[in-house]
């Protein structure tokens, strides 16, 4: 994976609450295991209407947003526990995730692909959502090190919570293989002190 400090870009506000992972990543595309190309079909049945034609009412599809943050309605990632749907959002170039509350097996699926989903109260969503869906341009700043997600155009910012191990995984671009390797030296050193 690779290293994530800082985030800074616009975002692209998704104001929908219980988003399910069949919403994310349809069932049908679902026959490759390779985290590549899950990209094209996230929000499949939203972004593209049944002819395959672009719904450009979508924010996805509309020229006036963009960036690497997406900001969601409350309870994001219920339903199944496919972790296909961290693959696609990722895939489509998100970083980062910001909701006020995500199902804790999308929370755990994305954390160990390198997204980095941002809890942040209710009403702080709100705002971000009402920013960016006023002002496209506007940027958020999204600090691991700190914890931090700032509203840069106002310096309006809340601070947000996550696991100290996944924390230090995300910082130094480890899945748990690598975190494991890290440790080599030290799990070497304990067994030959406790042999």
């Amino acid at each position: 994976m690779k290293k994530f400090t800082i985030v800074q870009s616009k975002a692209i506000p998704l104001a929908i609450e219980n988003i399910d992972t069949d919403q994310i990543i349809p069932a049908r595309f679902l026959k490759a295991t390779d985290r590549q190309g899950f990209g094209e079909n996230v929000f499949r049945d939203w972004r593209f209407d049944k002819e395959g034609n672009l719904n450009m009412c979508f924010a996805l599809n509309d020229d006036k947003y963009s960036g690497e943050i997406l900001i969601t309605g409350h309870n994001f990632g219920c339903g199944s526990s496919r972790e296909h749907a961290a693959w696609a959002i990722g895939d489509y170039g998100f970083k980062v995730v910001v909701s006020s509350f995500f199902a804790d097996i999308f929370k755990g699926n994305a954390l160990n692909n390198g997204l980095l989903p941002v809890e942040v109260s209710p009403a702080f969503l709100k705002q971000l959502l009402t920013r960016v869906t006023d002002t496209p341009n506007a940027e958020i700043k999204v600090d691991l090190e700190t914890q931090t997600i700032t509203l840069l155009s106002t310096g309006e910012s809340e601070s947000f919570e996550i696991n100290s191990y996944k924390k230090t995984c995300l910082l130094n671009g480890y899945d748990d293989i690598d975190y494991l390797l890290n440790q080599k030296e030290k799990i070497e050193q304990f067994e030959i002190q406790n042999a």
